[in-house]
């Protein structure tokens, strides 16, 4: 009976778990974690994590509740690390994605990490350069490359972008692990039905102004690709060349620039209560990538890009921000929040679909990507 009694009242002592908020930002100088557990109105951050790396991109894995990074250093070279603890403590992948030794290519950098569907709760992917898909299937432990994108029979033509040849985005069908979509500049997207056995373009209708052939099948600067998880076959599309959509899965592009102020902008987002519900960060054009007409706004259409409308209460009246591809997220609360970082080290935060606007911090070093989830 003691015992029981003791059992009975540490059990009635427990703390309930608080669920967080958690904005990961990859910067040019380390990863900052920011997390609020009082509806996203006030942040508490830690970092920099990996001083003086470059970190494209920070994934949260809520099946595993763990944070992903991608650590690229100058002097070790890239690497995923991985923490448990929300950034407490970091564990590096043993086997990091790295080409087999015979091939003539060497990873450069990481780019993007993705976790995979519900049902395959220790697959991740991870996107590098030079342009290549890399799956786990021990939860970030060990990672091999994709050999039909490695061996594919155009590759020795394929060109990269001025951020370099980056697989920057994978879409992995919700439902179907074997349909995945894959992004790199300066090639355009791919997309295969058969878990990455075999790989084809999907480029239909994708300008491409800066080649000979302007519709070429290949060699598209894709900037950044997006879908809503209740809608995978509705793709959005930021391009070097212009803003598309595709409601077929990628077969046919459709131009939806309309009535944004420019063509040009790196990073697409949608919101995560309403799947026709898109957002943007246009910028001026490709030569000058700052805020047209010197003032930066997030702009959002409500019916799929058919017409789009500025977000900029809170926001600088002037501003030349700078937004990259990986800097524009939105979280799965509701409302929806919406998150953007800047070059010059400025992150703001929307809880209201982006409505207004406030200003987490503007110290950081140069941001390089922003996300956002729940624990």
């Amino acid at each position: 009976m003691v015992s029981q009694k003791k059992r009975n009242v540490r059990t009635g002592s427990e703390k309930t778990r608080k669920s967080k908020s958690i904005l990961m930002v990859g910067t040019a100088k380390g990863a900052f974690i920011f997390t609020s557990d009082d509806g996203r109105r006030n942040w508490k951050s830690s970092g920099p994590h990996f001083k003086g790396s470059k970190i494209y991109h920070i994934a949260y894995d809520h099946r595993n509740r763990m944070l992903l990074a991608s650590v690229n250093n100058e002097q070790w070279g890239p690497s995923i690390a991985r923490s448990f603890d929300l950034g407490k403590t970091w564990q590096t992948s043993k086997t990091p994605p790295k080409y087999p030794k015979n091939s003539d290519w060497s990873v450069k950098r990481v780019w993007h990490i993705e976790p995979g569907i519900e049902d395959e709760p220790n697959v991740l992917y991870a996107g590098v350069e030079p342009a290549g898909l890399f799956r786990s299937e021990d939860r970030g432990e060990s990672w091999t490359p994709n050999e039909a994108l490695l061996n594919h029979s155009t590759r020795s033509n394929w060109q990269p972008g001025y951020g370099g040849l980056c697989m920057h985005t994978i879409l992995v069908n919700p439902s179907d692990s074997k349909k995945i979509h894959v992004a790199i500049s300066a090639v355009g997207t791919l997309y295969t039905l058969d878990g990455g056995l075999s790989w084809k373009f999907q480029n239909k209708n994708v300008l491409a102004d800066f080649s000979p052939d302007k519709y070429p099948e290949y060699g598209q600067c894709v900037h950044k690709l997006a879908f809503h998880r209740s809608k995978p076959e509705v793709i959005y599309h930021q391009n070097h060349c212009g803003v598309y959509r595709s409601d077929n899965g990628g077969e046919d592009w459709i131009d939806i620039r309309n009535n944004l102020p420019s063509r040009f902008g790196f990073p697409i987002a949608v919101d995560s209560e309403n799947p026709k519900k898109v957002y943007n960060a246009p910028l001026e054009s490709d030569g000058a990538r700052i805020s047209p007409g010197g003032h930066f706004a997030v702009w959002t259409s409500d019916n799929s890009g058919k017409e789009w409308y500025p977000l900029d209460r809170g926001l600088p009246k002037t501003s030349y921000f700078t937004v990259l591809r990986e800097c524009l997220a939105t979280d799965s609360e509701d409302p929806c929040g919406v998150y953007f970082g800047t070059t010059t080290g400025q992150l703001f935060a929307s809880r209201n679909q982006g409505n207004t606007w406030t200003k987490v911090t503007d110290t950081l070093p140069p941001i390089l990507s922003v996300s956002a989830s729940r624990e």
